[in-house]
């Protein structure tokens, strides 16, 4: 009199079709909450979800996310840094976690994860500051959504980062590296970097691109020329390379 009885056997169609739906098999109901169930991902690990939370995968309000592998992911990523994962950060904050230099002086560091993504951190204990490690001088092209291109001359510690995790803006803009050119130090790095930029703006001054006809597509505010400087930029940086291989 007080409730509305549910069919176990709709009860369970349900919540198998609304497995299927959301890309799942459902396995079995959790007999210790009847909110909750075990489903089979497609990546075949077990996960325990709410049954709203699948309805909500299955209409494509929200994303699942599988653990075991979520944790692969993270654990792969550290590897290629040459770090371990270790454990939760112990301050709580999910942006961070706490990593072991496996390659290094085994030292433990707290580090956010995307630092450790994209490699903008350094070992406290063992790392060296960025004006004594290598770095490179990049050329890197770029198509803007008008159809113009540019190219870029920059110096960085990590290119591949620089390019993939702070220069893109939109991720759909057409970039790739023209030349990349090794430098002991980094503060031999940004030294030559700012003199090649000297010359070419004092050469070349309506070659210089506008910040802002690339506001929204690359973050920075210069350093960038019409495309067809790329020709000298590259051959600048050949000479460089050269002069480096010669000492």
């Amino acid at each position: 009199m007080s409730a509305q009885p549910q069919c176990p056997a709709c009860l369970l169609g349900r919540l198998e079709r609304d497995a299927r739906a959301a890309g799942l098999t459902h396995l079995r109901r959790d007999p210790a909450h009847r909110h909750y169930s075990f489903y089979r991902a497609a990546c075949g690990h077990q996960l325990r979800r709410q049954h709203e939370i699948i309805r909500r995968v299955a209409a494509g309000t929200t994303e699942l996310r599988c653990e075991s592998c979520h944790a692969a992911i993270e654990a792969a990523e550290a590897r290629r840094r040459g770090w371990m994962q270790t454990g939760p950060d112990p301050e709580g904050d999910p942006n961070y976690r706490i990593y072991t230099h496996a390659d290094g002086c085994g030292v433990l560091q707290r580090i956010a994860r995307a630092n450790m993504q994209t490699g903008r951190f350094t070992c406290a204990t063992c790392g060296e500051a960025w004006v004594a490690s290598g770095s490179f001088l990049y050329a890197m092209a770029f198509t803007l959504a008008n159809g113009r291109e540019l190219v870029k001359l920059g110096y960085s510690r990590d290119p591949t980062s620089r390019l993939l995790h702070q220069l893109r803006m939109d991720r759909d803009i057409p970039c790739e590296f023209l030349r990349v050119v090794p430098m002991a130090t980094g503060q031999l790095a940004i030294r030559t970097e700012k003199a090649l930029h000297v010359r070419l703006r004092h050469a070349h001054p309506d070659a210089v691109v506008d910040p802002a006809s690339y506001r929204d597509q690359i973050r920075v505010r210069s350093e960038n020329y019409d495309a067809a400087l790329t020709p000298q930029i590259l051959s600048m940086l050949d000479d460089i390379e050269k002069k480096a291989a010669a000492a």
